[in-house]
């Protein structure tokens, strides 16, 4: 039977939220109390968890703004408790935000900035000085060296000729500075009065001090009495004009520069044409089209100078958009072609270059000259580019045939573009009608319509569409679409594109006269928009269930009729209420035939709107309490138990849950054991139940999958994954930590002390040790053991501090209201402090709240002697507490103070037994029982 606890607190809660960080952090240290910044070298993996508390379960959300660099919000966030970004840039440097809500309060969120640290490799440029320049480059008095490096955080720069080292002061022909303007950007070393010895090799090593295991950048530049800045020439003309599908090579040479320039090509167009290739300076376009035209320039470099550049235009010939219109006489207030008057025929292409551009004219397929009564020009390229007119003046009845434009380039190669113009008794300006019956034009949603504007006139113009009623798109994007048969048609019509559409001649292809417009409507039927799309509904048997469709928008708005139908059988049809927008169905007492999906089709003209509701007696899913206190715990070595619990929700909701069905499987693995637990009385809302999983193999996780059941049978099901962790908890009845592997058991560096705490081992030790002081080996005796210690060599000072410091530990309360009765823990640690320069070792308690540690629980200070010996030290806390181990550096070197098996039980301390193994020899200590086995035989063999 399920043993259910109704707690005299309440089991929900409003989301906390804590960041915690692995991965490959350089530091993480709190900026002013307000931030905290996670330092991380450019490359590496960043890993950030989101730790969070609260009832029902918070859910969780990483999201970033731009930090140093200028990139923009993240297009995506991250809805997990961890936060994983591999290889990082330092673009992704930023702010990072936790955000966990669960519907109870505020929600919580915690920020943490990332410091992304990066050096690149330096770049020397070199100046001379203007006022002094002369012909040759390097023969000038004065010469800048100036040292840019890309980096965070700010670069540090020196400078060195050969194997000496520059600095300002220690050569009267060199001055260092950093220009005002850009201070801790660069670093210029002025060459003043330039001399023989001035000729060197000069290196700029850019540093950042190691910070991130980030190793120093340099670069070397070598000053010559040749060193000049680049000059190149171009082997090409400019412009070079092409047919499309040529070949076009551009040649770049340089004619000076040392060191050799670098040469690259770049083009107007952002990037050089994908089928482009660069070999050396010449740069070839295979088969050049239009779009490959444009400015194309040499750029030569090297560090020298400024760069030399040198462009070319490439024009690529092409004759495109050929268009004609007809002017009548401009004198007479008549849009028709009539004898005796002047007309006016214009010709227009688009054309390139449009210096090549030429005209001819045709009449009949014979050859038009220029003369009094026919008036060939050219438009001014300024007012219309590309056009020519043909002026008949006084128009005769011999003067009507067709006439043919014909525009050509001068170099060739690009075919002709001919516009016939037919002038006669039927050439009449057009007209625009809409056709009988296409206006307004009713359409259902989805279909494909043919907007219809009738045009006549002869030549016919081109039709130009646009929306008359708002300034808004058409259906392809564009505010304006052309028609050459009046025709505009729109596949897969909306109903936003319900509406007016105007119709209009165009001056092309036509008469150039006021445009002829007409108008036709469009009416999109939809049929109605209803909600709820869709909605479950869950209920007990015998309770009332009311299901309501209601209508949002409906073409046409008067709604026909509605029909409620369970599973296709028919309930309830009618006529819909025109003075009510919804209709309800009622289940007056629910029994198990009226579970099943419910449908409410409401209908008009154009289709059906449908709200389906499922009914139901599944019961609501359980949330898993993930704030248990102390849930894991051990009881034999290869196994380990877990206290499993959970509020279940909404309980009233549907029928009284009976049982849960239990399933749990081991990770990895696809096999379930399920198991049935029997509830025994009604469950309330918010009721906190507890069920005990035992026989868990160490360390595998589980999952664990959680069903209620009702009458209606199995509901919803929620799954947790149980996860084995390493006692870490004085709970747990011990904690104990040899630092023995690199996470140090949790323990932390203080960030606002001096220095920090060193794991070492003795197999690993630099030979440069400091002597006669520090263990020779752990406390166990043993090389490759590891501990802690501090190193007390310079630049440490006396009085400096380090401290480590624990993870948290929790005091479980006998009661909801707090401790009464402090619980007593016992905190043991070895030490060894051997030297003549030992400051002191202080042992602290911080609980939680507090933002200094108390004074010291344990203290002591001096010369030991060269053994580990063991201290201990009852602390009683009244709330989640840390233990601090603070080192305090001595006078001296020789002060290097080690600790080692740092151990917290519950119970106040017993005596120490007697410190045998600090005495004994370090190799017996290590492995006393092979010495007591080794003594024996000693013995055995004196009888």
């Amino acid at each position: 039977m399920l043993r259910h606890f109704v707690f005299f607190f309440p089991s929900t809660a409003p989301p906390t939220v804590r960041i915690i960080h692995s991965g490959h952090a350089c530091n993480v240290e709190e900026e002013r109390h307000t931030e905290r910044v996670y330092t991380i070298r450019e490359g590496e993996t960043l890993e950030l968890t989101c730790l969070v508390t609260g009832h029902p379960r918070p859910q969780i959300r990483w999201t970033k703004t731009a930090g140093s660099v200028s990139d923009r919000f993240q297009d995506s966030s991250v809805f997990n408790e961890t936060l994983h970004i591999a290889k990082i840039l330092r673009t992704q440097g930023g702010r990072y935000y936790c955000k966990a809500e669960n519907g109870l309060g505020s929600p919580a969120i915690k920020s943490i900035r990332v410091d992304v640290y990066y050096l690149d490799d330096p770049v020397v440029t070199v100046h001379q000085s203007i006022g002094e320049a002369k012909e040759q480059f390097y023969y000038e008095r004065t010469v800048f060296l100036r040292c840019v490096a890309n980096s965070n955080p700010p670069v540090r720069y020196s400078w060195h000729r050969g194997r000496e080292v520059l600095t300002q002061g220690s050569d009267k022909g060199v001055e260092i500075y950093e220009p005002f303007f850009t201070q801790g950007e660069t670093k210029i070393l002025k060459l003043k009065n330039l001399r023989p010895q001035d000729y060197a090799n000069y290196s700029c090593i850019a540093s950042v001090r190691n910070v991130c295991g980030i190793h120093d950048r340099s670069v070397i530049f070598r000053l010559t009495n040749k060193t000049a800045s680049p000059s190149i020439k171009l082997l090409v003309e400019d412009p070079i004009v092409v047919n499309p599908g040529q070949t076009v090579s551009l040649v770049c040479i340089t004619t000076g520069g040392e060191p050799p320039p670098l040469l690259t090509w770049v083009s107007t167009n952002d990037s050089l044409p994908q089928r482009s290739v660069v070999k050396g300076g010449t740069l070839t376009l295979p088969a050049i089209t239009s779009d490959e035209a444009g400015v194309y320039s040499c750029v030569a470099s090297n560090n020298v100078g400024n760069p030399a550049k040198k462009s070319t235009t490439i024009v690529v010939r092409a004759l495109k958009k050929g268009r004609f219109w007809i002017t009548p006489d401009p004198y007479h207030n008549d849009d028709n072609i009539q004898i005796g008057r002047e007309v006016k025929i214009s010709c227009q292409v688009e054309a390139t270059p449009p210096e090549e551009l030429t005209f001819s004219w045709l009449k009949n397929g014979r050859a038009l000259r220029s003369s009094e009564r026919m008036v060939i020009t050219q438009t001014d390229p300024d007012i219309s580019p590309g056009t020519t007119n043909l002026d008949i003046i006084d128009l005769k009845f011999t003067d009507f045939g067709t006439y043919t434009c014909v525009a050509a380039l001068k170099g060739g190669g690009i075919p002709d573009i001919s516009i016939d113009v037919n002038i006669s008794s039927t050439t009449v300006p057009p007209n625009l009608t809409v056709p009988r019956g296409k206006s307004p034009l009713v359409a259902r949603e989805g279909d494909t319509v043919e907007l219809e504007c009738l045009v006549s006139g002869k030549p016919k113009p081109i039709i130009l569409w646009s929306r008359a009623d708002k300034e808004a798109p058409m259906p392809d994007g564009s505010m304006q679409m052309e028609s050459y048969d009046g025709v505009l048609r729109i596949v897969n019509v909306s109903r936003e594109m319900t509406g007016s559409y105007r119709c209009q001649t165009s001056q092309y292809n036509g008469f150039n006269v006021k445009p002829r417009e007409a108008v036709v409507e469009l009416i999109v039927q939809y049929p109605p928009t209803v909600e709820p799309v869709y909605m479950e509904m869950r209920q007990g048997l015998g309770r009332p269930v009311v299901m309501s469709c209601r209508v949002l928008r409906a073409h046409p708005s008067r709604v026909l009729r509605f029909e409620w139908l369970l599973s296709n059988r028919l309930l309830h049809a009618g006529a819909f209420d025109a003075q009510r927008d919804e209709t309800e169905y009622t289940i007056r007492s629910l029994n198990r035939d009226g579970w099943g999906e419910y449908t409410c089709n409401v209908i008009n003209e154009a289709g059906a709107g449908k709200c389906t509701f499922q009914v139901t007696g599944k019961a609501y899913p359980v949330e898993f309490y993930y704030d248990t206190y102390s849930p894991l715990w051990q009881n034999r070595p290869r196994v380990y138990g877990f206290k499993l619990q959970w509020t279940q929700m909404n309980p009233n909701a549907v029928d009284r849950i009976v049982a849960y069905r239990l399933g749990i499987r081991q990770v990895g693995l696809d096999r379930w054991w399920e198991q049935e637990i029997p509830v025994d009385g009604a469950i309330n809302k918010g009721e906190l139940m507890t069920h005990n999983l035992t026989e868990l193999i160490k360390p595998e996780s589980y999952e664990v999958r959680l069903t209620p059941i009702t009458r209606f049978g199995e509901g919803d099901s929620t799954v947790r994954i149980v996860t084995y962790s390493a006692p870490i908890n004085p709970h747990l009845r011990e904690f104990h930590c040899s630092f023995e592997e690199e996470p140090i058991c949790m323990f932390t560096q203080d960030k606002n002390d001096d220095f920090d705490w060193t794991r070492h081992s003795a197999a690993t030790r630099d030979t440069k040790y400091t002597p006669n002081t520090g263990p020779s080996g752990d406390r166990s005796g043993s090389k490759q053991g590891f501990y802690m210690y501090i190193e007390t060599s310079r630049p440490r000072k006396e009085g400096d501090q380090a401290r480590l410091v624990s993870p948290f530990f929790n005091v479980a309360p006998k009661n909801p209201y707090g401790i009464t009765n402090p619980p007593a823990y016992c905190f043991s640690f070895f030490y060894h402090m051997y030297g003549k320069h030992i400051g002191t070792l202080n042992a602290l308690l911080k609980q939680k709240g507090q933002t200094t540690s108390e004074g010291p629980a344990w203290s002591l200070n001096g010369n030991q002697g060269d053994r580990w010996k063991q201290a201990k030290v009852s602390i009683h806390p009244t709330a989640s507490f840390q233990v601090v181990l603070e080192g305090i550096r001595g006078p001296g070197i020789e002060g290097d103070i080690a600790i080692d098996d740092v151990t917290l039980e519950e119970g106040e301390c017993r005596d120490p037994p007697p410190n045998l193994s600090s005495e004994a020899p370090p190799i017996c200590s290590h492995i006393w029982l092979l010495c007591i086995t080794l003594v024996m035989t000693l013995l055995e063999g004196q009888r």
